[in-house]
């Protein structure tokens, strides 16, 4: 893994509950991104949890 950031999605304060978001598989400069592992990051005050997401094409 290279460990770069591609893209932030959701930069915001949200109110609690539940969220769902969709990700076009583009970066930051519209670009389509290559197949493969990706992580992504949530943070929520003190709580942060890093998960693997797979990109199939």
């Amino acid at each position: 893994m290279v460990g770069r950031k591609i893209r932030t999605i959701v930069n915001e304060q949200q109110d609690s509950g539940k969220r769902s978001i969709i990700w076009n598989a583009k970066n930051e400069n519209g670009q389509p991104v290559s197949a493969g592992i990706y992580l992504y990051q949530i943070q929520a005050g003190i709580f942060v949890q890093t998960k693997k997401l797979i990109l199939i094409k």
